[in-house]
């Protein structure tokens, strides 16, 4: 056996400790993590705005894909540490929880309070450059992998020519942080000018006090945001494609003082709400301006104040004698509520959770009293509510016999209860099998030769599903391509769904490359996302990619997926036999193995929900009832198409 002793025990200090394990402290080095750099930099602006110090926020994405966030705010101090004797410029920078914010007196509520922010950014990226501009004076300090390569310098404002690789464009005063994530570090490291977007038209609604400018330089876009509605407006804008019950949403805020731990806390509640005559929940909640995913203590408080005001309301005018549950009340309601408070507790670095405890019941109570009131006030809306909701109670109890039924024909019913079509695997293992979605019986034909029988299942769709975005529950659960659907994965649908049921790891959807291919992937896409949406957010839904051509040159043959690698391709190759694929039923079995099925050699895609407020949208846009949001997306997207195939 090695010897294993204490000279082995390494202790990584300051920030070689994040370079070890960025995951810990990002998410992971992926798209995801990539985004969230930008976001701890733009959230040290809110926090300025928050403090009343900040009002406008502007972010660059450069071509040489470096990213830079300028504030007006108060700027990072740069005077010396009278204990540390450096500038508190660089101390911020390379000194893991140091900060300004675990001092009450100068942040009150901050989104960022584990401390680990911009150092993360500093030490993830190769270089990266800090400008105050701060008493007429520019303090720049550059860094490259989380050290100084120069001192910290004083120039004059006038001076701001000189700098050639950042560009200012706010006031004489706040902070610029501009960083180029690091190649060592970063799987993916474009921006998305999208994403970046969509947070920050979050915060602009969250913050109406602040305006967020975005500006890539790649594609010349550039958006402003500036919200004088707040959440009001952040909901009319998420249900801006959808019919409302009643016109405009109900909004509340509040300030709470409360006792935790021997110590008063101040907590401040606000929240804005709506309800539509679609049967899709979007619930977008935040805690201190950071976009809580997985939501938390806030929004279930939340959900139970609503709950019980809607429904002690329907009984004390004895509206309906059905049993009204949370789910009735739940039912097509577009909501945006935000917390803030001095200590939040959040699930990791990434804060995709609340979890403090004493925020439930203050949200509750304050939500049920509010609302209690309000109804009284205003019974015509109150009654548009209470209508919707004894709706929703209505069709829940209507369609209980047929969910019923998909129940009793999920994961773990009998051989015999499976879908004829589905040609299964020998596996019991779930961890280890997939399940292929293709469509049509030529190319499901092809699928059930060349795959693994040991792990890999075929499921062939005929023809293209029902679009669910148009449908009510009762026409989709009795429609046979989706209860065959339902009843291979196994693992039951909307509240009912159980991961435990899952009788595959990896749904992996297979079409072909064109037009109708893409709109079966959107129509799979849009039931996942409305019936199974956990299918997706824990990993479980793929895209297969097969190629486009097979290049071969003697025997010398290549399988390629873009025009961009076939054109590579044949400048190396020269003269060579060249066949598209049309469509996957083209392939005979050992093509169709070696390309899309074999997982050593196979090209399959994760679906991820970056945005589910933008994923939500863009489904209700593409595959809902209205026809004029559909047309305007297309003309201000068509511009963008550089390859169509039909």
């Amino acid at each position: 056996m090695d010897e294993y002793n204490a000279s082995q025990i390494q202790i990584l200090e300051g920030l070689k400790a994040v370079r070890q394990t960025p995951g810990m402290y990002i998410g992971n080095t992926s798209e995801e993590g990539l985004h969230h750099m930008v976001y701890e930099v733009i959230d040290n602006s809110i926090d300025e705005s928050m403090a009343g110090f900040c009002s406008n926020i502007y972010i660059i994405i450069y071509k040489d894909g470096s990213i830079s966030v300028e504030d007006d705010g108060r700027g990072i101090p740069v005077d010396m540490h009278p204990k540390y004797k450096r500038p508190g410029l660089e101390i911020v920078l390379t000194e893991l929880h140091s900060g300004a914010k675990f001092d009450k007196n100068v942040y009150k509520v901050t989104g960022g309070l584990h401390g680990v922010g911009v150092h993360v950014v500093n030490a993830l990226s190769d270089y990266l450059e800090a400008i105050v501009k701060k008493n007429d004076k520019l303090y720049i300090e550059k860094f490259e992998r989380g050290l100084p390569v120069t001192k910290m310098e004083e120039l004059d404002y006038i001076m701001a020519s000189t700098i050639k690789d950042v560009k200012i464009k706010l006031a004489n005063h706040g902070t610029i942080i501009k960083f180029h994530p690091d190649p060592q570090i970063f799987d993916v490291r474009d921006f998305s000018y999208e994403i970046i977007a969509g947070r920050c038209r979050q915060l602009a609604f969250l913050n109406p006090q602040v305006t967020i400018t975005v500006e890539d330089e790649r594609t010349s876009k550039k958006e402003t945001y500036h919200f004088t509605g707040g959440l009001s407006e952040f909901v009319k804008y998420i249900s801006s494609n959808k019919d409302p019950v009643y016109k405009d949403p109900i909004y509340y805020s509040t300030e709470i003082e409360k006792e935790v731990h021997n110590e008063i806390r101040k907590y401040s509640l606000e929240f804005a709400f709506l309800y539509v005559t679609d049967s899709s929940k979007i619930v977008e909640s935040f805690a201190n301006n950071i976009r809580t995913i997985y939501d938390g203590t806030h929004v279930t408080g939340f959900y139970t104040g609503l709950s019980r005001a809607i429904i002690d309301y329907i009984k004390s005018k004895n509206l309906s004698k059905l049993n009204i549950t949370g789910d009735d009340t739940r039912d097509g309601l577009i909501a945006a509520i935000h917390v803030k408070l001095m200590r939040p507790q959040f699930e990791g670095q990434t804060k995709e959770k609340l979890g403090n405890s004493e925020i439930k019941s203050i949200v509750a109570s304050a939500t049920e009293m509010y609302l209690k009131s309000y109804f009284e006030s205003y019974p015509v809306t109150a009654d548009a509510i209470a209508k919707r909701v004894i709706l929703s109670a209505e069709i829940r109890e209507a369609s209980r016999s047929q969910k019923e039924l998909i129940k009793r024909k999920s994961a773990l019913s009998s051989g015999s209860s499976l879908p004829g079509k589905l040609a299964d695997c020998s596996s019991d293992d779930p961890a280890k099998t997939e399940l292929y979605i293709v469509e049509g019986d030529s190319a499901g034909g092809s699928a059930k030769q060349a795959r693994n029988r040991e792990f890999q299942a075929i499921l062939p769709l005929r023809g293209k599903i029902l679009n669910v975005e148009k449908a009510g529950d009762n026409k989709v659960l009795v429609n046979e391509e989706i209860k065959n659907l339902i009843t291979a994965i196994g693992s039951g649908i909307k509240e009912n769904f159980d991961e435990k049921k899952l009788r595959y790891d990896k749904i992996i959807i297979m079409t072909d490359a064109d037009v109708d291919g893409a709109h079966i992937r959107t129509l799979l896409l849009t039931f996942f996302y409305r019936f199974m949406r956990p299918l997706i957010e824990l990993g479980h839904v793929y895209f297969a990619e097969p190629p486009l051509y097979r290049i071969q040159k003697g025997t010398d043959i290549n399988y390629v997926y873009t025009d961009d690698e076939k054109d590579r391709l044949l400048k190396k190759l020269g003269n060579a036999t060249i066949q598209r694929f049309k469509g996957l039923g083209e392939m005979n079995p050992e093509q169709l193995w070696d390309t899309t099925m074999n997982p050593e050699k196979r090209r399959i895609v994760m679906v991820t929900i970056e945005d589910a407020m933008y994923a939500d949208e863009l489904f209700n846009i593409l595959m809902g009832e209205k026809v004029e949001p559909r047309r305007k997306f297309i003309e201000e997207n068509a511009k963008f198409v550089k390859n169509l195939d039909i």
